[in-house]
């Protein structure tokens, strides 16, 4: 078998090029490194960053991570984590098109993720339709931790993971009011109200939104409701309890249904289909998502100097879902039919999550030791009804010419149903050192779990009863290492190994309980950054094993445990002023991804949703002098190369660039008074260019619509 040259020369140049040609004057260098301190106070007492779990700076961590601020999601007018990420390297985003808003779906170096944290605890998820979304009105920062993290988090896939930052409530007094309205009928009102509560020790902080618009596919429609309340006691000088809630409504989200790829992406004698093509049913079409977290964080901080944080939340969930799946044969042979299954769910979630950290630091001669000790637990019991016609796909629709009451829901006959609960359990004790050495940096960790997962399935065919249970009772170690050494220029490179687990449900054909799938990665790079300037290119390779495959010697009975996957390449992410005015980050990601152990031929063959090289940049122009002052402007360039068709690799998807732009103006420059105040205009896919995503021939999705968005906020 034949691999791929690890990185092309051209690449590793591009990058390194990019790297040393960043221009860097920044008049405003000396406001940067005050607004740098007052980070904690906008992310609150008891943040930790991502990587390390601790108040360490990223820079000092020998893994690839990226930040986007609450500031850089307004200026792009963002609706969603998944829209957030657009610039992000290493990740794709929006997997499923982007007339589907209801999950955030995303790749990271390949793999994929869909497991996202929200102030370091998880957003527990059953995988099947009951995802909770945080919408960015709540979040004031989205960090993407590259490559395993199970050394500090547990069970996540290999590629990295998401953690959303809450707002967290400030003493000094802010409120603002945004009303916003756009293409597809939007209407929006947002609010976010922050002070100390009179003379007492209680600070508060509520954010708001209140969203209605149409869908991107004909027929269907968009509307939440967001209510975020928290409130932070300071009960002494060195305890703080932050109790906070998050409550989403979501009534309707759009529409799920994909379209064949014949008539989109590839050719079609009748034409073609357009991005508000909805291939389903208006009669049989809802999403009703309710999500209900209530959360607490104390944080003591001893004499001595160590804190002790306990992070806990409880989740209360639930969603309903009536939809439609295509054929799998794709269009019937008059090539502008497809049949189509009516099914529904009905999926009840409740699940805790407690993360208990004692940190502090120690000097042992000439090394000074950040140490960190946790112990973390969750669980999550998940009741899902599942009803499915199973009626040879009896229901078709012309995608050329759509009937949207295709579907009697009053006649539906459900052949099929399944009455299943999912509970899953985990308990994972972990340590970390990080040790300074003058200017050398070492980081060391590891982490044993516990995890206990049980699926029960009750099953009714035509009649016909069936019952199947499948657990897992696995413990698993997983470590990271790394080094980093901050060089008097400016550049500090760096090295690290790091792993990743997953549990896997079942038995083998010889009854042997299944294995965690595991990951690692060895990563190496550079990180550079000056009071101008920021930027840091990354070499990895991450290997994830003991995937599931068919047996060939029965492909449909029990599946083998021998499937590898790999992952490598080179992230280049930096960020630069070129003026005091004017500022450019430029990022840049090349895979090479394969599957290199498989039973089923997909040996050497590329997984779908994982383009070779992606490419964004975005340009910022904020003059604070002249005819253009309290003005801001910025454009976007995103770059998506294309991907896999389907599994086999029978095609390709077509690369994209889009182009999205940002335009604001502070009333502040008409009246003192309105200072912070602003209008702004965002626009995304800004030349309502067609793209696509496939996840095989008979299930494709349009990528995003142009958009556009005009926004008032009154800041007082």
């Amino acid at each position: 078998m034949q691999h791929s040259v690890f990185f092309k020369p051209s690449t590793l140049a591009v990058a390194v090029a990019s790297l040393c040609l960043l221009p860097g004057h920044l008049a405003a260098s000396a406001d940067n490194h005050n607004a740098e301190g007052e980070v904690v106070t906008v992310l609150g007492e008891t943040y930790r960053h991502t990587a390390t779990k601790s108040a360490l700076a990223p820079q000092e961590t020998p893994q690839g991570i990226s930040v986007i601020t609450s500031d850089a999601m307004q200026q792009r007018g963002v609706s969603s984590v998944s829209e957030a990420l657009r610039f992000v390297p290493g990740v794709n985003t929006e997997l499923r098109g982007g007339a589907v808003s209801r999950m955030d779906f995303y790749t990271i170096r390949g793999f994929d993720s869909d497991y996202n944290f929200y102030d370091g605890l998880p957003l527990q998820y059953n995988s099947w339709n009951l995802q909770p979304q945080i919408d960015p009105v709540a979040i004031e920062q989205i960090e993407v931790f590259k490559g395993p993290t199970s050394v500090l988090y547990g069970n996540i896939p290999p590629g990295g993971m998401v953690n959303i930052i809450a707002k967290a409530p400030q003493r000094t007094p802010q409120h603002s009011l945004t009303l916003a309205s756009g293409t597809r009928r939007l209407a929006e009102l947002q609010w976010d109200s922050t002070a100390q509560i009179g003379d007492s020790d209680f600070a508060y902080r509520f954010v708001g939104l209140v969203r209605k618009r149409d869908g991107q596919a004909d027929t269907t429609k968009e509307e939440r409701l967001v209510l975020a309340p928290s409130v932070n006691w300071y009960m002494s000088e060195q305890t703080l309890l932050n109790v906070n809630v998050y409550f989403q409504d979501d009534p309707h989200m759009g529409m799920y249904t994909s379209l064949p790829a014949s008539g989109m992406v590839t050719p079609n004698p009748h034409g073609t289909t357009s991005p508000s093509t909805f291939p389903g049913s208006s009669h049989w079409n809802e999403y009703d998502r309710r999500v209900t977290m209530l959360g607490y964080k104390l944080q003591h901080r001893f004499q001595s100097g160590w804190v002790f944080l306990q992070n806990a939340r409880y989740m209360d969930a639930k969603a309903y879902q009536e939809n439609t799946y295509n054929n799998p044969a794709g269009l019937n042979d008059d090539q502008r039919t497809i049949g189509l299954n009516a099914y529904l769910t009905d999926e009840k979630s409740k699940g805790f999550a407690i993360d208990n950290q004692l940190s502090g630091q120690l000097t042992t001669g000439r090394f000074e030791h950040n140490l960190l000790f946790g112990i973390d637990y969750q669980r999550l019991k998940s009741d899902i009804l599942y009803k499915d016609t199973s009626d040879n796909y009896a229901h078709t629709i012309d995608i050329f010419n759509p009937d949207h009451g295709v579907i009697d829901r009053g006649n539906l006959t459900f052949n099929y149903s399944q009455d299943l609960t999912i509970r899953s359990r985990q308990t994972g004790f972990y340590v970390q050192d990080q040790v300074r050495l003058g200017d050398l940096v070492l980081i060391g960790g590891g982490r044993y779990d516990l995890v206990k997962s049980d699926q029960e399935t009750k099953a009714l065919y035509q009649g016909f009863p069936s019952q199947s249970s499948e657990h897992a009772d696995q413990k698993h170690f997983s470590f990271r290492v790394g080094g980093l050494y901050q060089l008097a220029n400016g550049f500090s490179p760096y090295i690290s190994y790091a792993e990743s687990f997953e549990p896997v449900l079942g038995i083998d054909k010889n009854g042997k309980d299944f294995e965690p799938a595991t990951g690692h990665q060895w990563e190496a790079g550079v990180k550079y950054e000056d009071s101008d300037r920021q930027a840091t290119i990354a070499l990895f390779q991450i290997t994830k094993e003991n995937t599931l495959v068919a047996d060939p010697e029965n492909i449909y009975g029990p599946k083998m445990q021998t499937g590898e996957t790999e992952s490598k390449g080179v992230e280049f992410e930096g960020q630069a002023y070129l003026t005091d005015a004017l500022s450019l980050a430029v990022n840049y990601t090349y895979i090479d991804m394969e599957i290199t152990k498989d039973t089923t031929g997909l040996q050497s063959k590329t997984p779908i949703w994982v383009p070779e090289q992606t490419a964004t940049a975005w340009l910022n122009y904020a003059p604070y002098q002249g005819v253009f002052a309290g003005t801001e402007f910025g454009l976007g360039i995103r770059h998506i190369g294309e991907t896999q068709m389907d599994a086999a690799n029978s095609d390709t998807v077509p690369s994209y660039t889009l182009a999205d732009l940002s335009v604001s103006y502070d009333l502040g420059g008409m009246d003192n008074d309105l200072t912070g105040s602003k209008v702004q205009v965002a626009a995304s896919n800004l030349f309502d260019k067609e793209y696509y995503s496939c996840y095989d021939k008979a299930n494709c999705w349009y990528g995003a619509e142009q958009s556009i968005e005009l926004s008032l906020t009154l800041s007082y």
